[in-house]
């Protein structure tokens, strides 16, 4: 059965900027496929940085698989588990993920260690897109960060595209192109 359902968490602040240009591109080219995307903008949501409850510092997390804190986090997540690509879009900051998407995926790798954190989400397909502005560095690595994250989530990592200001424009066709590959892909 093709993918019909995509999400594509947005670590960025900005429809117009780089990252917002990334994902407007890899949607379409879903949308050539017949495939609509959802965007979650982070940023417009209650999130919560993780409290490393109880004394081991997991709380719900490592018992039950989910977290305590009472905000949006439950909603994304189900919303993640109801999609069958999950795409996590983030500007490059520092090297490394945005803040808020950093955030996110604290708290969601620490409820994938329990079986009921990852119901719905082992194996699903997912993509990451890691995008520098800026002087252009550090998108290798924060790419790296977030393959070690989804995989440890135990996601299906098709591919994590790192870009860069100075290539955004020929990257921008590889995301046309790669929304249009996973668009004829078959959701597991």
């Amino acid at each position: 059965m093709p993918i019909t359902k995509v999400v594509i968490l947005m670590g960025s602040r900005n429809p117009d900027g780089h990252t917002g240009r990334a994902a407007k591109a890899l949607m379409e080219g879903l949308a050539e496929r017949g495939v609509q995307a959802e965007q979650i903008w982070l940023l417009e949501h209650n999130l919560e940085r993780c409290m490393q409850r109880g004394i081991d510092g997991f709380g719900g997390c490592l018992a039950e698989g989910h977290c305590l804190i009472q905000d949006d986090f439950g909603a994304i997540v189900e919303r993640i588990r109801a999609a069958e690509l999950v795409v996590f879009a983030t500007p490059v900051y520092w090297g490394d993920l945005s803040e808020i998407t950093r955030a996110f995926l604290d708290r969601l790798r620490r409820t994938c260690l329990h079986e009921e954190g990852k119901r719905g989400i082992q194996g699903k397909m997912a993509v990451g897109l890691c995008v520098a502005g800026g002087g252009g560095g550090g998108a290798l690595n924060c790419a790296d960060s977030l393959q070690r994250v989804l995989s440890h989530c135990e996601f299906d990592v098709l591919d994590v595209v790192p870009a860069r200001r100075q290539n955004l424009d020929l990257k921008l066709e590889v995301l046309r192109a790669t929304g249009r590959w996973l668009g004829e892909r078959s959701a597991p």
